[in-house]
């Protein structure tokens, strides 16, 4: 079966069957690309193929990117950000990808014949992994969803750091207030691990890059793993890989159409098939320590 497009409940994929057969429904990835390179399904699947992983690897389009760009486009966004980065970017995307993940997943499963029972992981980039991580507490418990693997990369552990990062990036400084921060506290995956590990102790692998910003992004990424590795029954299940030489993006400029894969890109797609290779399969529930 070739790769295919389309769109499922209004958000655009882009979808890559199983290289073969397997026993018993075929597992299902559902990825969310960055804002930064790569900022679309299309990019993000380029750079991160998961190739060698017999399952389907379905890539989701963000709101607000790409097909769903506003009008105005980059230059647009760049506008919404600079006039409030929170309230205008960070939180509508997360919120409103992971609120319309159970129905495009319902549709998903009849557009490309996926089976009720299978095996699901989720991957996320940046602002694609704030997405993965309210899907994981708040869509699919809600939707009665279980996935039993994720992998994070460059993620948002904690918004109100990584925030403060890009500030420092673009030498501004972000007046939080009440509106704002009550988007922060609600992505803050590092103080809502309780639920993470209420959701059927997903395995975790969070994976950052040596160049990221420290504060924003690295240390909070080790706050989320030590926090999981705590509260699972198996520590193991919560990892952190550090990848040499890497910063925040996984490909390069612009990001929008498929690119080479990068050298750096080549190491997380290599971390992340082997961390769903072993997890993928594993049972969705897990016992709470």
């Amino acid at each position: 079966m070739p790769i295919s497009t389309g769109v499922a409940a209004g958000v655009p994929y882009l979808a890559v069957p199983p290289s073969h057969d397997t026993d018993g429904p075929a597992p299902v990835v559902v990825a969310w690309h960055l804002m930064d390179p790569p900022r679309t399904e299309a990019a993000f699947a380029a750079a991160l193929p998961l190739d060698g992983l017999d399952a389907w690897r379905i890539y989701l389009g963000l709101p607000m990117c790409g097909a769903r760009m506003p009008a105005g486009g980059p230059d647009e966004l760049m506008r919404l950000g600079f006039e409030d980065a929170v309230l205008n970017l960070q939180g509508p995307v997360a919120t409103r990808g992971a609120e319309e993940f159970p129905a495009a997943y319902a549709a998903l499963r009849e557009q490309l014949g996926l089976a009720d029972d299978a095996a699901l992981a989720l991957v996320g980039g940046s602002m694609g992994s704030a997405v993965a991580l309210l899907v994981l507490t708040e869509s699919a418990p809600a939707a009665r969803i279980q996935a039993s693997a994720a992998v994070l990369v460059s993620p948002i552990a904690s918004l109100r750091p990584a925030v403060d990062a890009l500030g420092r990036r673009y030498g501004v400084e972000y007046p939080w207030g009440p509106d704002s921060l009550e988007v922060a506290r609600r992505l803050d995956f590092v103080s809502r691990a309780d639920e993470l590990a209420g959701a059927g102790q997903p395995a975790v692998q969070l994976i950052v890059g040596a160049e990221d910003d420290v504060t924003g992004f690295r240390e909070p990424a080790r706050q989320l793993r030590d926090a999981l590795a705590e509260r699972y029954a198996d520590p193991s299940s919560a990892g952190l890989v550090v990848v040499p030489g890497m910063a925040h993006p996984l490909a390069e400029e612009p990001g929008v159409e498929p690119a080479p894969q990068t050298p750096h890109a080549a190491a997380v797609d290599q971390h992340a098939v082997a961390w769903l290779r072993a997890h993928l399969h594993a049972p969705a529930s897990r016992p709470t320590r």
